[in-house]
């Protein structure tokens, strides 16, 4: 069956950066879109950021732009989102998620969208 592990969330100081990584097995990884969705407390799920099949194309959150970057290698079926300068605001449950799409320039940027979800990982921003 399709799995989404993500890793690397943590608890960091403000202006600090994380990486988390997204290991997708059980699906064509190259055949999916791929996106970065956070949960911050009493908040609902928002797209944090988004890359198409062949990764040359991305799009952000006004929060993330500037800050952020998403990133994939098909070759290891993993998708990754850097995040530097962090805020608190930053702070909730990052989650990976996959959606099939015939195109490789397609963007999904709807949370509803999405296929396949991971468990999440925290992130924790202290001020």
């Amino acid at each position: 069956q399709v799995q989404l592990v993500e890793s690397g969330g943590g608890l960091v100081q403000a202006g600090g950066s994380l990486r988390l990584s997204c290991a997708a097995s059980g699906l064509t990884f190259s055949s999916y879109s791929m996106g970065w969705l956070r949960q911050a407390p009493g908040k609902e799920r928002e797209l944090v950021a988004a890359i198409s099949r062949n990764g040359l194309n991305t799009a952000y959150a006004d929060s993330a732009k500037g800050r952020f970057t998403i990133f994939r290698d098909n070759a290891k079926n993993t998708v990754y989102l850097q995040m530097n300068s962090l805020k608190p605001e930053d702070t909730g449950v990052y989650y990976c998620a996959a959606d099939w799409a015939s195109s490789t320039s397609t963007l999904v940027t709807f949370s509803s969208a999405y296929d396949y979800w991971g468990q999440g990982t925290q992130v924790t921003v202290s001020s």
